[in-house]
């Protein structure tokens, strides 16, 4: 009633009301079209890794973003002076450039804006921090903006990590309810010890959520296709991505450039720390990782990831080949001013063979291998499917898509090589894929292209509709928070946990030399049996110095002497270990021949490992199922701890061979849930059990 009685006093009164809702109606219209203002913080802006794809990765997130309901603004920071840091980055902003698809003008337009919202400072004590996030507050309150969050990328050495990430956690963060982003950039670490250690010092400034370590691998468009593709095909793969039908995986990266002008950096990493400990195994986890029901979860695909890194086989010294460049220790030389007659030990080129322990993947052999200065540049994932049939007809009649008798394979090709660009390729006789058609097309028909042994004719090939740098692509994932393309701590410290034994017992390895490019013909050829790689070519060795040939293991005459009034046998280790191997399987042969069974007591550690090795590839006749193996000592760990001596049997000797379970007889060392504890008697359980089935309790043979 009041209301009526008002409204008829003024009868204006409708229409202003009726505008001022309208106003606050396209105010929370605006308010949530507007998302937030987001600043992004580029430390070292001046350094060549900005300069080549940093900055015009920015610029990429800003075409993308532009008109979506974010502001931005761009901070270049570095320790170069003010006035250097800004004809530098003025100068980089000049040279930026848009897609294809972006009309010159309109190209223009845009990075006149970009170049608006981009400025230098120079960022160097905790003062110019505070310094910087007054400007980014004072701006929000200037403009009426509200703060989404804050991208501090760590374009800087790790050894300036933990002084940075102080000064940012201490008065650089962003205020309440924003986000805090910070990027950094590899190496993170140089084994476990380290990259724990540093871990613990950034996990102290920054909290898990906050933290995206880059590995740029990840943001290569065949790579980031990996898990998409295996999501869109589940139908296809699912009876065929396992150790049943897949004969092996290739992952590989080539460079025909060398070291020169690294190798301060190279002398400290090699070609495993650089590429393969990060990159290749990055991408070995997105072929081997159980597939999640939902690849968009970030946690899931994480989670899954973890799984498959828990699951690599332990590698050992048999597990590589190495090689480095001729010219590279010269290198060494005079860029460090090392002494004449310094040689380098630090690989440039290596091959790893890694096993999976899981039902999918056991004895699927993946292939590792990177190098510099060789005869191309490419890089590919490839995994090779068995080949199960017959053809009958003459191959000149086999038919690209119906002839089982080709080669299976799916190629993710990530770019250089003889096709040129990224693409996925899938032979025509597997099945055809599906690619999502806003981002992928079909690869126009390259008559005289082959790939792999293969004309390009025989797959189903697909390329991206618009190359994307790897870093354009990341930086993206990092503004929308997408941490599935990222390295968590988790994983981090796992892989580093699989690499860094090899690497230790590598590490006075001397690798083989190669001349580099064409001229290394097939002198880095490696293959592989079971679980050792070995070069293809032999290279011999000069044992000893000065003219002639070198003398071989042949041209050592067996010592005959006695032990205990027993032949005593020294020989070179490979001549003895297969004399031994064979000794005990002619042991074996003659104990089941005479009493059905065979007891074979083994110790642990690392000497018998090339037995065990030599055993299991060589022996096909040995007779396991009737064979007992007993332990001769153990450590106080669980049996499934990697310094357990039972774990060292099963890892290079059970699983490649058929003893039955109730035949191997481990050391009950963990009982009650405790350790050796001498009230458990389980030396007095051994010994009972040795008694009740051994004949005499005397062993067929015993090796210490």
């Amino acid at each position: 009633m009041l209301a009526e009685l008002y409204f008829k006093r003024c009868p204006n009164c409708w229409k202003m009301l009726a505008v001022a809702v309208c106003m606050v109606l396209l105010a929370c219209l605006q308010a949530q079209d507007l998302q937030g203002h987001v600043s992004i913080i580029l430390l070292g802006a001046t350094g060549d890794l900005a300069k080549k794809y940093l900055w015009q990765g920015l610029f990429q997130l800003y075409l993308d973003e532009v008109g979506k309901g974010y502001s931005f603004s761009f901070h270049g920071a570095a320790l170069t002076s003010t006035k250097q840091g800004q004809e530098f980055v003025a100068k980089v902003l000049e040279s930026l450039s848009c897609p294809e698809d972006v009309a010159p003008e309109r190209c223009a337009e845009l990075r006149g804006r970009f170049q608006q919202l981009s400025q230098y400072r120079r960022l160097r004590t905790r003062e110019d921090y505070i310094a910087l996030s007054r400007d980014i507050e004072a701006q929000l309150q200037h403009e009426g903006l509200r703060e989404a969050g804050r991208i501090f990328y760590f374009s800087v050495p790790p050894f300036a990590y933990a002084d940075i990430a102080r000064s940012i956690n201490s008065s650089c963060r962003p205020g309440p309810g924003a986000w805090l982003r910070v990027v950094l950039e590899k190496p993170f670490g140089h084994d476990r010890l380290s990259a724990q250690q540093l871990a613990t010092e950034l996990g102290s400034f920054f909290q898990e959520e906050e933290m995206y370590r880059v590995d740029h691998y990840l943001g290569k468009q065949a790579v980031a296709q990996i898990l998409p593709f295996r999501d869109q095909n589940r139908k296809a793969l699912d009876g065929l991505w396992n150790r049943h039908h897949v004969e092996r995986v290739e992952i590989i990266m080539k460079e025909t450039v060398d070291a020169e002008g690294r190798t301060g950096f190279y002398e400290e990493y090699g070609v495993i720390r650089d590429v393969l400990q990060n990159h290749l195994t990055e991408v070995l986890t997105l072929v081997a990782m159980e597939l999640p029901y939902n690849v968009s979860s970030s946690e899931a695909v994480l989670r899954h990831k973890l799984q498959a890194f828990q699951a690599l086989r332990g590698l050992h010294k048999d597990s590589a080949v190495l090689g480095q460049y001729q010219a590279y220790s010269g290198q060494v030389r005079r860029e460090q001013q090392k002494p004449d007659s310094f040689h380098s030990l630090t690989p440039t080129f290596a091959g790893i063979l890694v096993h999976m322990d899981n039902l999918r993947w056991e004895g699927v052999p993946f292939i590792l291998m990177s190098g510099k200065a060789l005869d191309e540049r490419v890089g590919y994932v490839r995994i090779l499917f068995r080949n199960q049939a017959y053809c009958a007809q003459t191959e000149a009649r086999w038919v690209a898509d119906q002839s089982q008798c080709l080669p299976r394979q799916i190629v993710f090709y990530i770019g250089h090589g003889e096709l040129g660009s990224p693409a996925v390729l899938v032979s025509r006789n597997l099945f055809r894929p599906s690619l999502p058609s806003e981002s992928w097309k079909e690869v126009e028909g390259r008559p005289g292209l082959h790939l792999f042994g293969r004309p390009l004719s025989d797959f189903y090939a697909y390329s991206p509709v618009r190359e994307q740098d790897a870093y354009s692509v990341l930086i993206s994932h990092i503004f929308h928070g997408r941490k599935d393309s990222f390295i968590t701590t988790e994983n981090l410290l796992a892989s580093w946990a699989f690499w860094t034994p090899l690497l230790d017992s590598l590490a006075h390895e001397a690798p083989r030399l190669y001349p580099g490019g064409a001229e290394n013909g097939h002198l880095l050829d490696f293959e592989f049996t079971g679980t050792q790689l070995r070069f293809s070519q032999q290279q011999p060795e000069q044992l000893l110095p000065g003219p002639g040939s070198a003398p071989s293991p042949s041209d050592f005459q067996v010592l005959q002497s006695k032990y205990r009034d027993s032949p005593l046998i020294s020989a070179w280790p490979e001549e003895l270990i297969a004399k031994l191997a064979d000794d005990i399987e002619a042991t074996a042969m003659r104990a089941v021949r005479r009493f059905g069974e065979f007891h074979l007591a083994l110790s642990g550690g690392s000497s018998p490992v090339p037995l065990f090795q030599q055993l299991a590839t060589r022996h096909y006749g040995f007779p396991w199922a009737h064979t007992h193996l007993w332990l001769v000592d153990e450590r106080c760990v669980p049996l499934r701890d990697p310094e357990s001596n039972f774990q060292g049997l099963q890892a290079h000797l059970l699983q490649h061979v058929r003893v039955p379970y109730y035949n191997v007889h481990p050391m009950p060392v963990h009982l009650h849930q405790r350790l050796c504890a001498e009230e458990d008697q389980g030396a007095q359980m051994y010994a009972s059990e040795i008694s009740a089935l051994v004949t005499n309790s005397s062993f067929d043979l015993v090796l210490l």
